[in-house]
C-alpha cells in the first residue's frame, strides 16, 4: 500500500495534483484544504496517501496532514460515503473543524456538502461520534487557532446571509490569522467575483 508520496509538483488542479516521485507521476485526489498546502508547480511537496483499489481502477488520495487521512478512512467507513464525497466533507473544513462538528452533532454541517443528504449527515455523526469524542478528549486531533479562527469566520458569514457552501467556497479561497481578517478577505473575493 501506498502511506506516502514526496517528489516535486508537476502539476496542481483544483481536485488533484500530480507529485514526481523517483521518475514517476503520482496523481492524488486531495481536497481543497490539501491543495492549499501544496506548493507552486516545480517545488517539492510531501503528502499523506491513501490507495483505493477496485475492479476497474486504482485511485490514490493525498493528504496534508495524517488526522484528515484518519478522518477520511473514518469517512469512507460510513455506509452511503464514498471515497469523492469524504474528499468533498473535508474540503469543508479543516480536520479539526471537522471533528468538533461530528462530535458536537452538528449534521447541518455535512448536509451543505454536494453529496450528503439528512440522512447520510445523521449517520456520519451517529457511526462517528463516540469515536471522535473520544479522539478529541485524548488529545489525539488537536485543535489549531487557525482551525478555530476559520470556524468563527464561517459563522460570521452565516450570520450575514451567506449558505454554509458559499461561505466554505469563499473561506476556501482566503487566508488570514484571525477571524476577522479571514471575513474581511472573504467578503472582497465576494465582491470582486461579483
Amino acid at each position: 500500500m501506498i502511506a506516502a508520496v514526496s517528489g516535486e509538483v508537476l502539476s496542481r488542479r483544483s481536485e488533484h495534483v500530480v507529485v514526481d516521485a523517483a521518475g514517476v507521476g503520482y496523481r492524488l485526489a486531495v481536497s481543497a484544504e490539501t491543495l492549499r498546502t501544496v506548493p507552486a508547480v516545480g517545488e517539492r511537496v510531501s503528502l499523506h496517501a491513501h490507495l483505493i483499489s477496485r475492479d476497474d481502477s486504482l485511485a490514490l488520495y493525498g493528504f496534508a496532514t495524517e488526522d484528515e487521512r484518519e478522518l477520511f478512512l473514518s469517512l469512507i467507513s460510513v455506509s452511503g460515503v464514498g471515497p469523492k464525497v469524504a474528499m468533498a466533507a473535508l474540503s469543508g473544513g479543516t480536520a479539526g473543524e471537522l471533528l468538533r462538528a461530528i462530535a458536537a452533532g452538528d449534521a447541518k454541517r455535512f448536509q451543505a456538502v454536494p453529496g450528503i443528504g439528512k440522512r447520510t449527515a445523521e449517520r456520519i455523526i451517529v457511526e462517528l461520534r463516540e469515536r471522535v469524542a473520544g479522539e478529541l478528549e485524548e488529545g489525539v486531533a488537536t485543535v489549531s487557532s487557525e482551525d478555530d479562527a476559520r470556524s468563527e469566520a464561517r459563522d460570521g458569514l452565516l450570520g450575514l446571509g451567506y449558505t454554509p457552501v458559499e461561505a466554505e467556497r469563499l473561506l476556501a479561497a482566503v487566508s488570514g490569522e484571525t477571524a476577522e481578517e479571514l471575513v474581511a478577505a472573504a467578503l472582497r473575493s465576494a465582491r470582486a467575483a461579483a
